[in-house]
């Protein structure tokens, strides 16, 4: 299965954050995991925008080149 960016981050905080025992650190982790899902969500929110926006298909095929899809 094929994992975006955004996706390998949040693992990777996930795996730091289980790694280390300073609370300091676990909310500066935390801090940026959370960061990574509002990404994720506006993310989602353009793609959902794209699918319904009439574009011409240069257009279309260059923000799918970005990851729009």
């Amino acid at each position: 299965m094929e994992s975006s960016a955004l996706e390998t981050m949040a693992a990777l905080l996930e795996r730091a954050i289980d790694e280390t025992d300073d609370p300091e650190v676990h909310y500066t982790l935390r801090t940026a995991r959370q960061l990574v899902d509002v990404v994720e969500h506006q993310h989602a929110d353009l793609a959902a925008s794209l699918e319904q926006t009439a574009l011409d298909a240069e257009t279309r095929e260059r923000l799918e080149a970005l990851g729009y899809r």
